[in-house]
């Protein structure tokens, strides 16, 4: 069965073409635009490994994070807490600062990567991830 990944990105370009690199590498792709989008289709779609840009407009990546693990708090068995707890987050950010490295670790990010990104260095953070 093929791992599911949810890509959250605002820009229609980097979001086709992430989409088309990963169901090319054999990945199963959900999209969104933007974090309250993202939220729902986390819930619905429960994917294996989410690629999330912080900067969105509205309901930001990092705001994403933090309402889905309260909902999770307030209602672990309607949302699935140990799925929440347990599903990678690769965020992808136009920061190439500080902010970025200490962020994992936190909220269930395990990696980050810097637009623009190198596609293999990717494709390997997310494979490490899903093994």
């Amino acid at each position: 069965m093929k791992k599911r990944i949810l890509v959250a990105d605002d820009d229609g370009v980097i979001l086709t073409s992430l989409q088309e690199i990963l169901e090319v590498s054999g990945y199963e792709v959900i999209t969104t635009t933007n974090g309250k989008e993202c939220l729902e289709k986390f819930i619905s779609e429960k994917p294996d490994l989410v690629v999330l840009d912080i900067m969105m407009p509205g309901m930001d990546g990092y705001d994403f994070l933090v309402s889905l693990k309260q909902m999770a708090a307030l209602e672990p068995d309607n949302i699935g807490l140990p799925h929440i707890l347990n599903t990678p987050v690769i965020v992808v950010t136009a920061r190439g600062d500080d902010k970025a490295k200490d962020m994992i670790g936190k909220e269930n990010i395990k990696d980050y990567i810097v637009k623009p990104y190198d596609v293999p260095e990717l494709l390997a953070k997310i494979k490490k991830l899903l093994e």
